[in-house]
């Protein structure tokens, strides 16, 4: 008798992580492990009122990256960068990284220096060590990378402490990272129909194209916030779009959410190339994705400490879990808000404006599972 094949697609996000929480029931659990499967990174009792944060996550070229359009040095810093977000949504500072790389035979010296310098950059950067990791043969470049940080007990922020009466904030811009993967694609493109006759068009796109190829995480907004005496009550970091993560806090937290479409920001050179290939702006911003700003909540006390801190956004407010996940502007009022985002197993990147108030579950997200962030 043959074996059944069920696609892992058909499980959406949601029902993968559940379904491999389940396989790993019977595995005995630590009494100094805090947070496990399910948050952007686990959490573990290291001594002296310390807590480690440890995420892992993969790069795959064809999936993640191509590297056609980015330089090895911006894959190195990458590659750090993602994962360095994962541990800032948990409030933590990192500490230490592990690399590890499977490396194609068209992979040369020169193209590891630069991807190597880009790593030693990123760790300097966030004040990092890199401590370890391996290498091997691969049929495509593939990269590993686990971070480990640290942060105070008392301080430590998950995806489930966000209260009804909260409300749902938002650093930076967003949208930008994917307009910048559309520039790409469409350059490449152009590339392939026009060979020798081709010119790059780029120089209007730095930014978005930037916010793509070299992200950075947001440990400077961490820091601000402490400064400003602002505790989140709940924090995730924007892989998958912000739908997908607003989605995540309202599932850990047992709440429901509105956001407010006229508040997410996002930059003018990303309206700009919404534009350019008549997309909705707003699905850009809801559900691109590989943005890393961090979306948190507060209390109501601290809207006002909120409001003065520069580059960040009051978006939403949470309500109780029987509203669910809702999206609201001027224009179509509330309506439900699906957490579509990247189609992994199925389809090139795509953000899906009927998610909006469609009737079809989520999709299946780039997924990890030392939290299940990009």
């Amino acid at each position: 008798m043959s074996q059944s094949f069920t696609p892992i697609a058909s499980l959406g996000e949601f029902g993968l992580i559940d379904r491999m929480k389940e396989r790993l029931a019977d595995i005995p659990r630590s009494e100094n492990l805090i947070e496990g499967i399910g948050d952007d990174a686990a959490v573990y009792r290291a001594g002296d009122g310390k807590l480690h944060v440890v995420t892992t996550d993969v790069l795959i070229e064809g999936v993640h990256f191509d590297r056609t359009f980015i330089p090895t040095s911006f894959l190195g810093w990458k590659s750090i960068a993602v994962n360095v977000s994962d541990v800032v949504a948990m409030n933590a500072k990192p500490l230490y990284a592990t690399v590890s790389a499977g490396l194609p035979r068209n992979f040369s010296v020169e193209m590891m220096d630069g991807l190597y310098d880009g790593v030693a950059e990123a760790c300097k950067a966030y004040g990092m060590e890199l401590v370890g990791g391996d290498t091997s043969t691969a049929h495509a470049l593939y990269l590993s990378i686990t971070v480990i940080g640290e942060v105070d007990e008392k301080d430590v922020v998950f995806r489930r402490g966000a209260n009804v009466g909260d409300f749902l904030c938002l650093s930076g811009d967003v949208g930008g990272a994917y307009a910048g993967l559309k520039v790409l694609l469409d350059q490449r493109e152009q590339l392939e129909n026009l060979g020798e006759s081709y010119e790059p068009d780029l120089e209007a796109f730095q930014y978005v194209i930037q916010r793509q190829l070299r992200p950075n995480a947001r440990l400077d907004v961490i820091q601000a916030l402490k400064e400003a005496g602002v505790r989140p009550t709940s924090m995730i970091d924007v892989s998958d779009g912000v739908a997908s993560e607003v989605h995540h806090i309202g599932r850990r937290s047992g709440v429901g959410a509105t956001v407010r479409i006229p508040a997410v920001p996002f930059d003018p050179e990303t309206r700009a190339v919404a534009d350019q290939f008549l997309d909705d702006i707003d699905a850009y911003a809801l559900f691109g994705g590989e943005d890393y700003e961090l979306l948190f909540t507060v209390r109501e006390e601290d809207v006002p400490k909120i409001d003065e801190m520069e580059g960040v956004s009051v978006i939403g407010n949470i309500e109780v879990e029987t509203k669910g996940v809702r999206a609201y502007s001027p224009d179509t009022g509330l309506m439900p808000l699906h957490p579509a985002g990247y189609q992994h197993f199925d389809a090139p990147p795509q953000p899906d404006p009927g998610a909006f108030g469609d009737d079809e579950g989520p999709s299946f997200e780039d997924t990890d599972f030392s939290g299940d962030g990009a």
